[in-house]
């Protein structure tokens, strides 16, 4: 932990708040906006994972399990008490479950929404009012391509990733007028630990999937740190998307993330299109007027 800092935060850097920092995107990010000269509360689990990221420059380094709701209030009270509030939350602690939606364990579901989904919303409402003080600030929120499209052996993973697109869309609609923005990221297969030690997968395995989820499922556990996705490159997307004064709603990392959104696009474009006359048809006869 460094040494408090009371200068006004209208007056200094920016400060950014980051989740799961001790792998993949959170560390890289953390260690960006350090290098950058931005003040940062560092976070994970484990605060022996990231205490060498408090030498890089102006760091409060705090233990943080985003689903115990004693330690979010704890660390966003220690952040607005130390450097005088937040400009920039990241939420971007998050882990994967590989299994077809049958296999699937309900344990396991519920673990992984309890910090892809429930996680991410304490740390917003815990960090929103002291965020809506300021005149600007910006909340990153980490989806995933997974959010957009959904993929075999990744049901209940999708699930929780499109819960954070639904939420982060209605956020923005109420918290933008206030002069927070709202940025959804969307990642393909990066090189970080997702697909490796911290993803679990089901026990259950049944023969039927063995060509759709069973299929993707050692396909995703074979790719393991040779994927295309650079994340230091996507640290520093982020970075300048947050610099750029105007963030975007959504920010997809990763040719195939472009890809297969904009392959998602079109296949939903197609498909409306093809059942608009039922689609209007629903709706109550409009009423004539007589004259």
């Amino acid at each position: 932990m460094t040494k408090t800092n009371n200068t006004s935060l209208s007056t200094a850097k920016p400060v950014w708040f980051i989740t799961g920092c001790s792998t993949g995107f959170g560390r890289e990010l953390a260690a960006l906006v350090l290098e950058r000269g931005y003040r940062a509360v560092v976070t994970a689990r484990d605060p022996e994972a990231i205490k060498d990221l408090g030498a890089i420059g102006e760091a409060l380094i705090l233990k943080l399990d985003v689903t115990d709701q004693a330690q979010v209030d704890a660390a966003i009270l220690a952040a607005e008490e130390h450097f005088g509030g937040i400009h920039v939350l990241v939420n971007n602690a998050g882990i994967g479950y590989f299994a077809a939606v049958e296999e699937s364990e309900e344990e396991q579901i519920r673990k992984m929404f309890e910090v892809n989904v429930f996680g991410l919303g304490r740390m917003i409402k815990a960090a929103l009012p002291g965020m809506r003080r300021h005149t600007r600030a910006s909340i990153v929120n980490v989806s995933s391509i997974g959010g957009l499209v959904g993929f075999p052996a990744l049901g209940y993973y999708n699930a929780t990733k499109f819960a954070v697109e639904g939420l982060s869309e209605a956020l923005r609609k109420e918290v933008e007028p206030l002069g927070i923005s709202v940025t959804v990221v969307e990642p393909s297969g990066f090189r970080t630990d997702w697909a490796g030690r911290s993803a679990n997968e089901s026990k259950i395995q049944i023969d039927d999937y063995a060509d759709t989820a069973g299929k993707a499922r050692s396909t995703l556990r074979e790719i393991s740190g040779k994927q295309d996705g650079d994340p230091i490159r996507a640290a520093e997307a982020i970075v300048a998307a947050i610099e750029s004064g105007e963030p975007p709603h959504h920010l997809l990392l990763g040719n195939a993330a472009f890809d297969s959104a904009m392959a998602k696009l079109e296949e939903l474009r197609a498909e409306f299109a093809a059942g608009e006359a039922v689609s209007r048809g629903a709706d109550f006869p409009a009423k004539t007027i007589s004259h």
